[in-house]
């Protein structure tokens, strides 16, 4: 669908329009946290089983279905495969040195393969990739290896008109500030020269020979039965206007956009490619407005909705002259056409998005919460008002709150937002919390969410620490697979002196709150900090930041859960005085009425 304006001053424009309609080849699990979408994509799997296996051929063709997933779920997913299944043959992948060990032939038996959704950024991955493809040999100097994946992120490019590469993020991940910097505009090719390269190279691997004893090939190399990705929300585009994520989600997001191609429109020519079909699984209603739902038609099963091209032209790495005549020549779409999008865009989700609820499966537990205050010394007042960076001191106050920060005038939220985090009034109500629910039941385990962005979890660590509690904690420098252990302490029963030896509590960042299933062991769970990821000004998403706080709770409130109770806390810092501070406004933004019910991929279809 194109829109052209006519000439003169009539303000008509020429609307026309061009349809085909083609059948689906998958589709997004979008049901509640704890409704089954493992059980249901396990299903799937099984369903096609004695077909998949009939069809394995060497050399590409493996009778597995690829499931992609976040780093720490690899581990859960293998364990929920061989609780629901029998005789599977299933492989991990964790990272490079995996690859390196693992056959072809192992990969062509296997069933399933799960592999973190970040490989690529695996240390010796893409080198592998150079190696194996024969890119090395490339004519072109400039093309003898795939360079490292840029890893800055910033906002949304905006609309260009042509283009050289497109590179597979959504995002500017070439630095922050105006898009016409020549800073910036470097790093928007380093990024498409990535992409380029990367397709380049798996490319020349689906040409090459291996042996069936061969060992070190990449996925990228096979032709999978079917794909399944996990968490599918967090390699979409965003809209925020300033990108804040801790280094999890984001590294997430760069490394999945690249590994599953979303901006190849041959679906043959992506790194991964899939016989039957390919689905995604979200509990995250992040399919709010079109950009959203058209990358996501396009990466499963490359369906095309209208205002595709425009959603690609956003993606191009323009010159600063296109940026111009987009920006700032080109007139807007008309309000036919948005209807037309918004449109199309629900009838896919009605199509392709399957949704089921969790109200049965959850009767007869109840969810209790409870704000735990606690008053802040006058030391602490202090800190608290000194950290208003940028804000005049005739204004600081205990009340002030994001929306007081101005980003355009030079306010610095960050540095208010960490002294809050690291406040010793809420170490010790972290401590209190965890001392008063190991005196009830010594043998439980705990959760703690908190908001890594701004250094919350280390505070929280060192909190538990002093105090002789201790913690489990997600290093930065933790692989894929110590990752994966140092979790399913907390999904398993202890079993040996050791486990029951292991700390109580397991520190998570909120970064990691989607997928994890912890409630066979736990059923306590504290939010150190209440969430808000934003500037300050009107840069914050409400909604979002309550639907990671419920996916948070949601990994011990859900279907499974053997207790009759599970117990949330969210810790209040407040004023000396008791007077409300940060914590009280941001908690009451994030457990409103209103926000909480838009935070449900869940609910009825209309």
């Amino acid at each position: 669908m194109s829109e052209h304006e006519m000439p003169g001053s009539t303000g008509f424009s020429l609307i026309a329009k061009a349809s085909r309609t083609r059948s689906i080849t998958g589709g997004v699990i979008a049901d509640a946290i704890g409704a089954g979408k493992t059980v249901i994509s396990i299903a799937l799997i099984l369903q096609g089983l004695e077909e998949a296996r009939a069809s394995r051929s060497f050399p590409r063709r493996t009778s597995a279905s690829l499931v992609v997933v976040p780093s720490s779920l690899v581990a859960q997913w293998k364990n929920e495969i061989e609780k629901f299944t029998t005789g599977l043959n299933v492989l991990c992948i964790h990272d490079a040195t995996d690859i390196q060990k693992t056959t072809v032939q192992r990969i062509l038996e296997a069933d399933v393969v799960v592999c973190p959704v970040d490989i690529i950024e695996s240390r010796g991955y893409t080198d592998i990739l150079t190696a194996k493809s024969g890119l090395t040999k490339s004519k072109d100097d400039a093309m003898k290896k795939i360079p490292e994946l840029p890893k800055a992120m910033g906002q949304q490019e905006k609309p260009g008109i042509s283009g050289v590469w497109v590179p597979a993020t959504s995002q500017d991940p070439y630095g922050r500030g105006a898009q016409n910097e020549m800073k910036s505009q470097k790093l928007r090719d380093l990024s498409a020269y990535f992409t380029h390269s990367y397709l380049e190279a798996v490319k020349l691997i689906r040409q090459k020979d291996f042996k069936k004893t061969d060992k070190g090939i990449p996925l990228e190399y096979f032709e999978w039965e079917r794909i399944v990705v996990d968490e599918i929300h967090e390699c979409l585009c965003t809209e925020k206007d300033n990108l804040q994520l801790d280094w999890f989600k984001e590294k997430n997001r760069r490394a999945s956009r690249e590994l599953l191609g979303i901006t190849q429109k041959d679906v043959t020519q992506r790194p991964l490619v899939y016989r039957k079909s390919i689905f995604g699984l979200t509990g995250t209603p992040l399919l709010d407005n079109s950009s959203r739902v058209i990358e996501l038609a396009n990466l499963i099963g490359c369906t095309y909705i209208i205002g595709l091209a425009s959603h690609w032209r956003k993606l191009e790495r323009e010159s600063r002259r296109d940026i111009f005549l987009q920006h700032f020549l080109e007139p807007k779409q008309s309000r036919e056409i948005r209807k037309a999008i918004y449109s199309k865009c629900q009838e896919y989700l009605k199509v392709a998005c399957c949704r089921n609820t969790t109200e049965k499966e959850l009767e007869g537990i109840e969810k209790v919460e409870e704000n735990y205050p606690i008053s802040m010394s006058e030391e602490e007042k202090q800190m608290y008002l000194d950290s208003q960076h940028g804000l005049e001191r005739r204004i600081r106050s205990l009340s002030i709150r994001p929306e007081n920060f101005d980003p355009s005038a030079g306010h610095d939220i960050s540095k208010f937002l960490r002294q809050n985090a690291d406040l010793p009034a809420r170490g010790k109500a972290l401590v209190e919390i965890c001392q008063k629910i190991l005196a009830q039941d010594e043998t439980t385990k705990i959760i703690v969410f908190a908001d890594g962005r701004i250094g919350a979890g280390i505070a929280a660590r060192s909190f538990l620490e002093e105090a002789g509690l201790g913690c489990t904690y997600l290093d930065l420098e933790d692989s894929v697979a110590t990752q994966n252990e140092k979790i399913s302490y907390y999904q398993r029963p202890d079993s040996t002196q050791e486990d029951r030896e292991r700390p109580r509590v397991l520190v998570l960042h909120f970064d990691h709150a989607a997928g994890l299933n912890l409630q066979k062991e736990c059923y306590n769970m504290i939010l150190f900090n209440p969430l808000y990821v934003g500037d300050g000004g009107v840069t914050s998403e409400p909604v979002s930041d309550a639907s990671t706080e419920q996916q948070a709770i949601g990994r011990v409130f859900r279907p499974g859960q053997l207790r009759p109770q599970v117990h949330v806390y969210r810790i209040e810092v407040r004023g000396p005085n008791g007077e409300e501070c940060l914590d009280g406004y941001v908690i009451r933004r994030n457990t409103d009425t209103n926000t909480l019910a838009a935070t449900t991929n869940a609910g009825e279809a209309e």
